[in-house]
């Protein structure tokens, strides 16, 4: 494929925009050709942020009879991507969907079929696989230096996760719950830096134990309620989680667009309805041994991804955020430390790197490393978690995949 790649942003949102868009708007193989969204505003607006000036369609099927196409870039609520995404490669497109694959195992299974009988590209966007800290992480275990690995954990500390309260995300039924929208990176980590072992079973515990209504970090005063929206509230300046969205955000988000589709982006964190955690911990058991623990936290001071991988030869601990790996040797011996430089921007340059891969594979240069297969893999884990935390059980993976 020598002509620019024709590709289309389905979704108009933060993600779509000033992640996606604006990377490719920087390339020069690949063109957005189109953008989709059901809010037309929105993505009206999205272009003009991003200077560009593409049809703008409410539907796919719109879109497709108007423009010619090689691929799409789903970045919508997660609950849509399988109708999306199905909808799509009915009309012979390939497709890049931004984490997860899907909410549940039978429509990633759903997607898969398609995918395969229609001989088209099923990506999937885990960004975190294209981390030049963890691809570094993935040789040191590959080369053997940790030896044989028995453990591995990840300790998620991410304020922000706070906003998740605010937008969409905190509703089940647009994720599926956090253990797929958020979980879903870490547990696909999982899975690829131990080459894929079979999964077992699964155990969580989860629950909002801080932004509930009884978290409120400030006095209210009579008569007076937080909210509806952090931009409207009377407490802005009492309370430490404002969150206000920047300026390039609000071109996205503002009364104007809301009107259209009803959607308010900062609700109050504490007030809003929700049925998702603020919290938790999950277990994975892998057939092979290995145990792998996650916990994702969203009321805290910093925002950090640590990572530490137990072998029987030595002990490898990573903080994301700070781009560091330090190995230390089982019985002594030098540690050694790595300082891993990287992008400053997209996820510390991940982003443009996963952009990069979804290039090379449109162009047939390269196949995806981050399959179909391997969404469905990370969303079962995501699933069983979420089952095992809303029912009190460790949840055997067959229940799902077999």
């Amino acid at each position: 494929m020598s002509k620019k790649i024709q590709i289309a942003i389905i979704g108009t949102g933060c993600r779509g925009t000033f992640c996606f868009a604006d990377i490719i708007c920087k390339r020069d193989d690949i063109e957005i050709a189109a953008l989709c969204d059901i809010n037309p505003l929105r993505a009206k607006k999205a272009a003009e942020v991003m200077g560009i000036n593409p049809p703008v369609f409410e539907s796919v099927d719109e879109m497709v009879k108007n423009v010619k196409l090689d691929g799409v870039i789903i970045t919508t609520p997660d609950a849509t991507h399988h109708d999306i995404a199905m909808k799509a490669m009915s009309y012979n497109l390939n497709v890049l969907v931004d984490k997860p694959l899907a909410t549940n195992v039978k429509d990633c299974k759903e997607l898969i079929a398609e995918a395969e009988k229609r001989k088209l590209t099923l990506m999937i966007g885990f960004n975190l696989r294209h981390h030049e800290v963890l691809k570094r992480l993935k040789k040191i275990i590959d080369d053997g230096v940790l030896g044989k690995i028995f453990l591995i954990e990840n300790r998620e500390f991410y304020d922000g996760g706070k906003t998740y309260m605010s937008r969409w995300n905190r509703l089940f039924a647009n994720t599926g719950g956090l253990w797929i929208h958020k979980g879903s990176h870490d547990f696909d980590v999982y899975n690829w830096l131990l080459d894929f072992p079979k999964i077992l079973r699964v155990s969580s515990f989860a629950a909002v134990n801080s932004l509930n209504p009884q978290g409120i970090p400030f006095e209210l005063e009579d008569g007076i309620e937080p909210g509806p929206s952090c931009e409207d509230c009377h407490y802005q300046d009492k309370c430490k989680d404002c969150f206000l969205m920047d300026p390039e955000c609000r071109k996205l988000f503002n009364k104007e667009t809301s009107a259209v589709d009803g959607y308010l982006r900062n609700r109050c964190m504490y007030l809003s309805d929700k049925d998702v955690h603020d919290n938790g911990i999950a277990i994975v058991e892998y057939e092979n041994g290995i145990k792998a623990s996650h916990m994702e936290c969203f009321v805290s001071s910093k925002a950090d991804r640590l990572y530490t991988v137990a072998g029987d030869r030595g002990t490898a601990e990573v903080s994301l955020e700070g781009r560091n790996i330090t190995i230390t040797p089982r019985w002594g011996g030098e540690i050694v430390s790595y300082h891993i430089p990287g992008g400053l921007h997209g996820h510390g340059g991940a982003d443009p790197n996963l952009v990069d891969a979804f290039c090379k594979v449109m162009r047939g240069e390269t196949l995806p490393n981050s399959t179909a297969y391997h969404g469905m893999l990370a969303s079962a884990i995501g699933q069983a978690a979420e089952i095992s935390a809303r029912e009190h059980r460790m949840v055997e993976i067959s229940e799902l995949l077999d």
